[in-house]
Formats: C-alpha cells, sequence, structure tokens
C-alpha cells in the first residue's frame, strides 16, 4: 500500500521509513549565472513544498524530511549563493543581502518552473519566503514556519542588540569579533547543540559541514555580509504582519523551543496575525529536525496532506 493510501501522518511515516530511500535528484540551475545547487523528490504533479533554509545550513538540513515527505509532496530545496553547494558569486555579480537574496530564489523559483507551493522556512529562509510571499501572494498556498522570526518579542534581547549595533555602520573591533564567532565552527556548533535533547541525535556532518563552507573565502563574506544586514529584516516586520493579516495562509508553525536566539514568544506572536495557525513547540533546538523530522512530518502530512 502506497503512502497515498495511507489512514494517518503516523501511519505514512511507517511506511516511509520501512520503505527505500526516496528517489532524491541532486540538481543545478544557473540563475543570472550564479549556479544553483537544489535538492528535488517527489512528483511534480503533486502539491509543492519550496523548503527554504537557515543560517549557517543549507539543503542539507532537509535531508530526513525529505524521504517523509517524497510519497505525498514534490519537494524543492535550493542552497543559497555563498551556501551549501551553491556558486559564491564576487560582490560584482551579487550584494549579498536579503533583498538580492530573494530576488535570486525568486528567478530560482521561475527557472525551475514552480507556480504553487508552500513554503517552509527557517532562520534565514524567514526573510527569503516572507519576501517572496508578498511579491506572489497568489503563488503561496501556505506557510510552514519553523524557528523563523518575524516579532521582535521572539529574538534574544542581546541578540537584538548585537543586530541594531551592526546595522548602525562600520564595526568596531569587539563587534567584529563577536561577529566572527558567529562565523566560526565553535558558533556553527553551538548553533546545532544549544537545547538539543541528546547530543548523540545530531549528526557532527551538518556543522562540520556548514563550517567547511563557510571557512572559504567568498562564502565567509557572504554570510557576513547578510548577518550584517539583517535588522533589515526586523524593519520589515510590519510590512510581514500586514500580509499575514490580509492574506491569512494556512500556516503551520513549529518551533525548537529551546533554541537560544530565536525565542519561543517569537513563535505565539504569531497568533496576534494569524488566530487560526497551528503552533507546536518542540523539546528541541534551533534546528528542530535534526531530532524532530518525523514529528515535523507527522504534523506536516496533516494539515497539508490531505
Amino acid at each position: 500500500m502506497g503512502i497515498a493510501a495511507a489512514t494517518s501522518p503516523s501511519a505514512a511515516i511507517a511506511q516511509e521509513r520501512s520503505a527505500p530511500s526516496a528517489d532524491v535528484r541532486y540538481k543545478t540551475v544557473t540563475v543570472d549565472g550564479i549556479n544553483i545547487f537544489y535538492r528535488e523528490a517527489g512528483d511534480p504533479a503533486k502539491p509543492t513544498i519550496l523548503l527554504l533554509h537557515g543560517f549557517p545550513a543549507s539543503s542539507h538540513e532537509f535531508r530526513t524530511l525529505i524521504p517523509l515527505l517524497s510519497s505525498r509532496f514534490h519537494l524543492v530545496a535550493p542552497d543559497y549563493p555563498g551556501f551549501g553547494f551553491s556558486d559564491a558569486p564576487s560582490e560584482a555579480r551579487f550584494a549579498p543581502t536579503f533583498a538580492n537574496l530573494t530576488n535570486v530564489m525568486d528567478r530560482f523559483v521561475q527557472a525551475v518552473g514552480l507556480t504553487r507551493f508552500t513554503i517552509y522556512m527557517q532562520d534565514f529562509g524567514g526573510p527569503v519566503g516572507f519576501r517572496l510571499a508578498m511579491a506572489h501572494p497568489d503563488m503561496v498556498d501556505g506557510l510552514i514556519i519553523q524557528n523563523a522570526n518575524a516579532y521582535e518579542v521572539g529574538i534574544a534581547p542581546d541578540v537584538l542588540k548585537d543586530m541594531r549595533t551592526r546595522a548602525g555602520g562600520p564595526l568596531n573591533a569587539k563587534a567584529s569579533a563577536a561577529l566572527e564567532g558567529m562565523l566560526s565552527p565553535g558558533g556553527t556548533k553551538f548553533q546545532y547543540l544549544t537545547g538539543v535533547r541528546d547530543l548523540a541525535n545530531v549528526d557532527p556532518t551538518s556543522y562540520r559541514l556548514d563550517s567547511f563552507v563557510q571557512a572559504l573565502p567568498q562564502q565567509h563574506r557572504i554570510q557576513r555580509a547578510l548577518i550584517v544586514d539583517y535588522y533589515d529584516n526586523v524593519r520589515q516586520y510590519p510590512a510581514w504582519h500586514a500580509y499575514l493579516k490580509a492574506r491569512q495562509p494556512k500556516t503551520l508553525i513549529l518551533w525548537g523551543k529551546n533554541d537560544p536566539i530565536f525565542l519561543p514568544a517569537g513563535a505565539d506572536a504569531y497568533s496576534a496575525d494569524l488566530p487560526k495557525a497551528e503552533v507546536h513547540l518542540l523539546n528541541t533546538g534551533h534546528f528542530a529536525l535534526e531530532e524532530d523530522a518525523e514529528v515535523a512530518a507527522k504534523h506536516i502530512l496533516r494539515t497539508f496532506g490531505e
């Protein structure tokens, strides 16, 4: 019996776990001269989920989730420029801002032929996903929000202060050192391991791969510039709230409640603009799929799979 005939999300997950691995394809498409790597699985005739990863990750973030959903959905997970296996273009070709990152992802969506989709957004995926949704509201069937913040109350106070400092102009030595700490192997490992239930649940490949990519000069430059630009997203929050309030997209919120950067208050805050949204706080950290991919898949199947 195929997953389409499963009677519940739990049964669907059980079937996927016992089935052969999903037929994930690893592809590259050129967008404005930039080679964008992406993972694709599932039947394109089925509902599409566009999976937008966070910092400092890549589509590798979704490696466990994709096989759990691929019999019910068409899944497309790109790497941003300067992340994962995508190109890291020179500044002359790509100025690293979230607005420009969204422009590349917008043209990526067009290049791979997506016309309707649900957006899964995590961390950096939030600023990209919200801008994309606002640019093409009629293309977006729904939102899956996982530790992707849109409210100041959801940002740890010291993190918000650092964001404002970086947006204020040239960085002093202390601020620059703190920024480099975020981009260091230790900073990456901190994001992956803080708040998890069991360190043994987290595949070290994840943070080792991210750290390897971050150490490459062009990738380092792009990711650093995006962190500096991050406060521009906070300035966009009122516009995002207006979009949510006006459009009321079907929304599922999954949140690692032990995230030290994006606090669980940020998950609850969506309810003010999306009163019908489901909010599920998971007992894990910032990269919730490292421990709770099956839990996430069950919620997605139940909410979007019928």
